[in-house]
């Protein structure tokens, strides 16, 4: 497992904190990543998202992007379950190699897009924030919790187990897997908010009360609608202070009508307008940091138009992410333009 090319030179240039002001440019990193879960196709989401125009996307809305290609990812050959967790040591190497590069791009001033892959890869995304930006707040854009310990988790998977490695406040609760020596804990339960939530499982339903983490089922947007879910959000997060914040947006938070090549869809999701509403208040904060977009699996679309809509989805979500808005980028028109005063009318 090794950088090459471009991911190497990035991780060269490294700032001792964290910049609150981020410059007007963008690092796309590439995860080609499945084995925290079992189904194959995930590892394709990073070229799909850019072969549906990502990178032309937020060329056109001013940023300077440097796309850093794709980490390399090798899978141990003795890699035994831990319990029923399936990969842990292949999952370890591969979040500790992604910490590296988030690392790199936050250090260097980069607003860092991480392109999965499944979530797992959020251990590591995550983690290489935190340590550029210790202060850093989290927000999880998913259907699922994602904070299963090994021992509530039913399949073992750990992209279903990501948030329990980065809590501090779950740290007795989780025994030592195996690929995981090189990080220890670091959020706090108060620093992080749901939003989209409608599977979670009976162990993630009592640690979610248990710590009070602050989430948003469906049922709660339903009731109070995405304004008020993006308010409470963001005053719950940032009215202490400001801070970095990381957006982790599974793609199967939306409606599986609008995201249908995907993992594991559930039902009853985002709308379309509800899913860019959130990234659009995240973007006017102007504290983003890092996005991960994950779980996007172009090999589950029944349909070429299916994986299209998903693709497309995922690039919306991004730039929306990143300033793009529903009246329209206006980088082209600074001001209106005046007519010049030799400017003749021809018929």
């Amino acid at each position: 497992m090794a950088l090459r090319g471009p991911l190497s030179r990035l991780l060269r240039f490294t700032l001792s904190s964290c910049q609150q002001n981020r410059s007007h440019s963008v690092a796309v990193l590439g995860a080609p990543f499945s084995k925290g879960q079992k189904r194959r196709g995930v590892e394709h989401g990073p070229k799909a998202i850019r072969d549906a125009g990502l990178v032309e996307r937020l060329s056109n809305l001013d940023y300077a992007v440097h796309d850093f290609g794709d980490l390399t990812f090798k899978h141990l050959e003795k890699d035994e379950h831990f319990m029923h967790v399936p990969f842990p040591r292949t999952v370890g190497r591969a979040n500790q190699l992604l910490s590296g590069a988030v690392s790199g791009a936050v250090g260097a001033g980069h607003t860092c897009i991480m392109l999965g892959g499944d979530h797992s890869l959020a251990i590591g995304s995550v983690e290489g924030h935190a340590q550029q930006c210790p202060d850093l707040c989290l927000i999880w854009v998913d259907a699922h919790a994602d904070i299963n310990t090994p021992l509530t988790s039913p399949s073992g998977n750990l992209h279903g187990q990501s948030v329990a490695f980065l809590l501090k406040d779950l740290q007795n609760k989780m025994p030592e897997v195996p690929g995981f020596s090189w990080m220890k804990p670091f959020l706090s339960a108060r620093d992080l908010v749901y939003i989209g939530l409608r599977d979670v499982d009976p162990g993630e339903h009592i640690i979610l009360k248990t710590l009070g983490i602050q989430y948003f089922s469906m049922r709660d947007i339903d009731r109070m609608g995405i304004q008020r879910v993006m308010e409470v959000t963001l005053d719950h997060l940032l009215a202490r202070k400001q801070r970095p914040i990381h957006l982790s947006f599974d793609i199967d938070a939306f409606d599986p009508s609008l995201a249908p090549a995907t993992g594991t869809p559930v039902n009853g999701g985002l709308t379309y307008r509800e899913g860019i509403y959130v990234t659009e208040e995240i973007h006017n904060t102007g504290l983003l940091s890092v996005m991960d977009v994950v779980e996007v699996n172009p090999t589950l679309g029944a349909t070429p138009e299916a994986v299209e809509a998903t693709t497309s989805l995922a690039v919306d979500v991004i730039a929306s992410a990143l300033g793009q808005t529903r009246e329209g980028a206006h980088i082209a028109f600074p001001k209106i333009p005046e007519p010049k005063e030799d400017t003749e009318l021809r018929l």
